[in-house]
C-alpha cells in the first residue's frame, strides 16, 4: 500500500543534522528537478526585491524571515521529513509514538508531496523550508504545472502493484493523477462532519486531523490491504463510517467519504 500525504505549512524551526544532500533522497530520478527548484528558491530568497519574492511565494510582509531561511537551504541542517512536518495531520499521526512495526511500515509506505522536493519519504533528511505548491519561481514557473510534468514516472513506479490511499489536498493532488491502470486501486478520501442526522459539511482544519488519525489507525492495526476494496474494508473494520461514492467516469480513482460526528 502506498499512502500519499500533503506536506504541512507548519514545520520544525531548524534541522539538527547534516546538510542537505539531494542525492540521498528517495525517488532519485527526481534529483535534476529538485536541483532546479532548489536553485530557483534559494535565488529568490536572496533577491533584492523582497516584495516580488514574497509575492512569488504568496507570503505576507510579516513572513520575510521565510525568505532568509530559504536563502540558506543549500547549506542548512536537515532532519527526517517526518520530524520537519509538524502540522495538524502530523500531530495526529504522531510518528514518534508509533509501535516499531507500525513505524517501519510508515517509513516504507508513506510519500509526502512537496512543492520543493516533489515527493519525499518520512526518513528523507530535508531542511525546514517555505515553498507552497501555488508558488511561481523564476526559471521554473508555476510549481504545480512543473511537477505535473516531472512526477508521473516516479509516482507510478512508487505505487507498485498495491492499493494507493491518496490523502493529498487538491492542490497537491493536481501534481500527479493516477493513470487509468492505477485508478481502480486508488482511494481518495473526503472528510465530512455530520452535525446532526442528515446535515453534513466538509471540514478543513479537522479534515487534516482525521486523516492523520486514519493513517495512524491503519498502521497500528497492521493493515495490509492488497486492493482498493480491501482498503475500504480495513477502514470500516477500524470503525470508520465510510461511504463510497459512485465512480463518475472510467479511469477515475474511487472516492470515499469518511463521516465523523465529533471533531
Amino acid at each position: 500500500m502506498l499512502i500519499l500525504l500533503p506536506p504541512s505549512e507548519g514545520k520544525a524551526d531548524a534541522g539538527t543534522g547534516r546538510r542537505l544532500d539531494l542525492s540521498r533522497l528517495s525517488l532519485p530520478e527526481l534529483t535534476p528537478a529538485r536541483e532546479a527548484v532548489l536553485a530557483a528558491l534559494t535565488t529568490l530568497g536572496r533577491s533584492d526585491d523582497e516584495e516580488a519574492a514574497l509575492a512569488a511565494l504568496g507570503l505576507s510582509a510579516g513572513q520575510r524571515g521565510e525568505l532568509v531561511r530559504n536563502a540558506r537551504l543549500d547549506r542548512a541542517a536537515t532532519a527526517p521529513a517526518g520530524q520537519v512536518y509538524t502540522g495538524v495531520l502530523y500531530e495526529a499521526l504522531d510518528l514518534a509514538s508509533l509501535p516499531p512495526d507500525a513505524l517501519r511500515t510508515a517509513r516504507r509506505s508513506v510519500l509526502v508531496s512537496s512543492g520543493l522536493w516533489g515527493a519525499v519519504r518520512l526518513t528523507d533528511r530535508i531542511p525546514p523550508y517555505r515553498c507552497p505548491i501555488g508558488a511561481r519561481l523564476p526559471g521554473v514557473g508555476a510549481l504545480s504545472a512543473y511537477w505535473r510534468r516531472v512526477l508521473p514516472p516516479a509516482m507510478t513506479a512508487a505505487a507498485g502493484a498495491g492499493p494507493v490511499l491518496d490523502l493529498r489536498s487538491a492542490a497537491y493532488a493536481a501534481t500527479w493523477t493516477p493513470p487509468a491502470e492505477l485508478a481502480g486501486r486508488t482511494v481518495t478520501v473526503r472528510v465530512l462532519h455530520e452535525r446532526q442526522p442528515g446535515v453534513r459539511t466538509v471540514v478543513s482544519h479537522f479534515n487534516k486531523a482525521t486523516k492523520g488519525r486514519l493513517v495512524r489507525d491503519l498502521l497500528v492495526a497492521g493493515a495490509r490491504p492488497r486492493s482498493a476494496t480491501a482498503l475500504v474494508s480495513a477502514l470500516r473494520e477500524l470503525r470508520y463510517t465510510v461511504e463510497e461514492q459512485p465512480v463518475t467516469a472510467a479511469g477515475r480513482p474511487r472516492q470515499v467519504d469518511v463521516v465523523v460526528t465529533e471533531l
